[in-house]
């Protein structure tokens, strides 16, 4: 299976004063194009700095990585960095990062703004998306007017719109009860039979079960090479 994510030899050092906090020690992993994998480990692992570097939330102090195809350059502007985000990664929150005074579809929509497309195309893979994940009927609804499961969903549908072949989940179910998490674990299933490639950082092994590949990170280091299929 071809890789969608690749990093070589990553470290990530943050300096506070005079100390540097190693977060990620030497990490290097392949992640296969339409895999579905699991980072776990517990607190102050890494996993969530691990998931940053994907994301391209945050920079590596040293290694290489590569997304999509795209080699990324530790000195790549922010600008090049949010343009590949936009284009290749959806995002998936535990707290589901919803604005609270936009409807179920304005919020989806965010993401899209500054993409080439019509405002009536964006609009109408906006309304697609939603009827997708079941919430056709919600649209109009604020974050305020849906349970924790619809607001995950309209996370869900909003990580979609700019058809991103990665989709980072963090603690996706984190804050849902067993039944709505597992609506969210169905989803994300069928998305990834669908063929994108979805990285879940979690804590529960029945979820990390659910998926083809798991990757245990502790005290920043994963045990050398892992290529999840």
């Amino acid at each position: 299976m071809d890789a969608i994510i690749e990093l070589s030899a990553v470290d990530k050092v943050y300096q506070t004063g005079k100390i540097d906090l190693h977060i990620l020690r030497k990490v290097s992993l392949r992640v296969g194009k339409g895999s579905m994998t699991a980072i776990m480990g517990p607190s102050g692992s890494g996993k969530s700095t691990l998931m940053n570097i994907i994301g391209l939330l945050d920079r590596p102090t040293s290694g290489t990585l590569q997304i999509g195809g795209e080699a990324i350059d530790l000195e790549m502007s922010d600008a090049k960095l949010a343009a590949l985000r936009s284009e290749k990664i959806g995002f998936i929150f535990q707290s589901f990062n919803l604005l609270p005074r936009l409807s179920a579809l304005d919020n989806v929509l965010l993401p899209s703004v500054y993409r080439k497309k019509g405002r009536s195309d964006r609009h109408e893979r906006a309304r697609k998306l939603l009827a997708k994940v079941g919430l056709e009927n919600r649209m109009t609804h604020n974050p305020t007017e849906l349970s924790g499961g619809e607001k995950q969903r309209v996370a869900i549908a909003r990580a979609l719109i700019n058809s991103p072949e990665i989709i980072l989940a963090d603690e996706p179910t984190g804050n849902l009860d067993s039944k709505s998490g597992g609506e969210v674990l169905n989803i994300l299933k069928q998305l990834n039979a669908e063929g994108k490639t979805i990285l879940i950082i979690t804590h529960d092994p029945k979820i990390a079960a659910q998926c083809g590949s798991q990757i245990q990170i502790l005290d920043g280091q994963i045990g050398g090479d892992h290529v999840a299929r």
